[in-house]
């Protein structure tokens, strides 16, 4: 049984409100607009990371982390990327990869909006753990906690960590 937590967009933001999530989790994984090395480098710091780059994210991060993450956990085949949409709005290019790869659990980021969407006729789970960065229009900063359990995905909490404008400078890691 693995403990994951999934967070997005943190456009090179970390605090201590996200650390507290990321030391609880066996995996962090991040849906991409990182932001800079600096917010992976923390993460590594305290659990296992796997991410996927961003449109914001520069060629440094591009040369660390993929545009996309495919791979098991546990039973769960998982496919991460930061653009992808969600059911029955998916991109193009997801709406191809997802036949192909055919995954259990789909993530991706980009909208900032958290969601949790079954779908049927792909037979899949869909997270968007919206954002827990500074940056963007959300107001309300978020991830997404869960544990994978040989092929079952269970205990899923949405954790609201505050306002995006409750954030003071002593509050600020990077």
């Amino acid at each position: 049984m693995k403990s994951i937590l999934l967070l997005s967009d943190t456009h090179g933001h970390m605090d201590e409100k996200i650390l507290k999530y990321t030391r609880k989790a066996d995996e962090v994984w991040h849906a991409g607009d990182i932001g800079n090395t600096a917010v992976t480098d923390e993460i590594s710091k305290t659990s296992k990371i796997r991410a996927v780059y961003g449109n914001i994210d520069g060629q440094l991060l591009r040369s660390q982390f993929p545009e996309n993450e495919i791979f098991m956990c546990e039973e769960v085949k998982v496919m991460m990327t930061h653009i992808g949409g969600y059911p029955g709005k998916y991109t193009a290019r997801v709406k191809k990869l997802i036949a192909q790869e055919k995954p259990s659990l789909f993530i991706s980021g980009h909208s900032h909006i958290l969601k949790v969407i079954q779908d049927p006729k792909n037979n899949l789970l869909h997270l968007n753990p919206g954002a827990c960065g500074v940056q963007g229009f959300h107001k309300i900063r978020t991830l997404l906690r869960f544990q994978i359990d040989r092929e079952k995905i269970k205990k899923m909490e949405a954790i609201e960590l505050g306002m995006r404008g409750e954030i003071s400078a002593s509050d600020r890691l990077i």
